[in-house]
């Protein structure tokens, strides 16, 4: 209640120091002071104006962006997913397929600030061959946001993203996720909470730099709104805003939405000229992704689901070759990461989090079924490997 009254009051003074300014300024009286509505409709409908594209920090976005333009063609990014996009996972992209951008899965900023920040941080850990990485925070309480963004920063992240979009009831009961859409003033504070944590001192020349905060969110809550949601994110100039194409009540049960890719575009842009649009929702390849993009306005396309069970997706050559890959080869690299996983969090993490893998894995070939069903009874990597190579000699490769 306290930090709504005073988020009200904040505005009352906004608006009173604007028309006293505006009053005296430039040794104007009040009786030469002429109202006009076009000053008032400034001040009360700020998303109308465009953003300062200079005040935007854009950091290894710029040059990226830059590069991917040169070569017609989209960003491919990796979308941030809760228990997958993990070290272990990060790292099998990087081996087999690496793409332009990686980012964390995220991390509550309220458990980073707790005493059980360290068992957390475990889910911040990475490798420099990973960059550019951008960790992804969530959390509705802008002190938690700005502490969160400042250890980020100080870890290293290229970048610090904040999770708007996730349609989880435990994140939504804290006021974050896709719950962020029905409060965008709270919203436009945990952004701005994040930019001023996002600060550090280079390593390298010791001068002190920001780091780019962006924001993934959805088109809308219950219905599709992004036409007032939407602005309300870019008045916080933000260098890259991801768009998941369907609501918050769709979750993923529909088709994204993309008829609505260019006017979201053109809305962005004429806005925040310089802010990159990264769309995300049911975009299956790299190729798909270049198709989307030669029919539609848009930056970058953020990939998920796709890579489950494909570590090279974001590698274009390895899969236009995927059918070539053996099926012993593709139970390899799934016991590789099956490993991976356990030495990396095996002792924090239920191992029960690779079924999901295993779903993707294993499929698509002549006991599969089989297979999946006997690995979702592994309780190590150990079993889960025994277990492959039982199969192997069993059938005919």
């Amino acid at each position: 209640m306290y930090k709504k009254l005073k988020r009200k009051w904040n505005k009352i003074l906004f608006v009173l120091s604007e028309f006293v300014t505006n009053i005296f300024n430039l040794g104007k009286s009040s009786l030469d002071y002429e109202l006009n509505s076009e000053h008032f409709k400034d001040i009360f409908d700020r998303s109308k104006k465009k953003v300062d594209s200079d005040k935007i920090v854009f950091g290894f976005w710029k040059e990226l962006s830059e590069n991917a333009k040169k070569e017609n063609r989209p960003l491919y990014v990796l979308a941030p997913m809760a228990d997958v996009t993990d070290v272990a996972f990060r790292h099998m992209l990087n081996k087999y397929g690496k793409p332009d951008v990686t980012w964390t899965e995220f991390v509550s900023a309220n458990g980073l600030m707790s005493e059980g920040r360290e068992h957390l941080k475990r889910d911040l850990e990475y490798k420099e061959e990973e960059r550019p990485i951008v960790a992804q925070l969530f959390t509705s309480e802008e002190k938690n946001m700005e502490g969160a963004a400042r250890l980020c920063t100080e870890l290293g992240f290229d970048g610090i993203d904040i999770n708007m979009g996730c349609p989880d009831k435990t994140i939504e009961k804290q006021g974050a996720g896709s719950k962020m859409i029905t409060t965008p003033e709270i919203a436009k504070e945990v952004i701005m909470a994040a930019q001023r944590g996002a600060i550090r001192k280079n390593k390298i020349t010791g001068e002190i730099e920001a780091v780019p905060v962006s924001v993934k969110t959805r088109i809308g809550w219950n219905k599709v709104e992004w036409q007032s949601w939407l602005p309300q994110i870019l008045e916080c100039n933000i260098p890259v805003l991801t768009v998941h194409l369907r609501t918050r009540k769709e979750l993923s049960m529909v088709p994204a939405h993309y008829e609505y890719i260019d006017d979201i575009y053109n809305m962005v842009k004429s806005i925040s000229p310089k802010t990159l649009l990264i769309i995300n929702g049911d975009i299956k390849s790299l190729g798909h992704a270049d198709e989307l993009y030669s029919k539609y306005a848009f930056d970058g396309a953020m990939i998920g689901r796709a890579v489950f069970g494909k570590p090279w997706l974001f590698d274009k050559e390895k899969t236009l070759k995927e059918n070539d890959y053996s099926l012993e080869e593709k139970l390899r690299i799934m016991i590789e990461h099956t490993k991976l996983f356990e030495e990396k969090l095996g002792d924090i993490k239920s191992f029960s989090i690779m079924k999901k893998h295993y779903k993707a894995y294993v499929n698509g070939f002549d006991g599969a079924k089989e297979l999946r069903n006997k690995l979702f009874e592994s309780k190590n990597a150990k079993e889960a490997e025994n277990t492959v190579n039982n199969f192997l000699k069993s059938v005919d490769l």
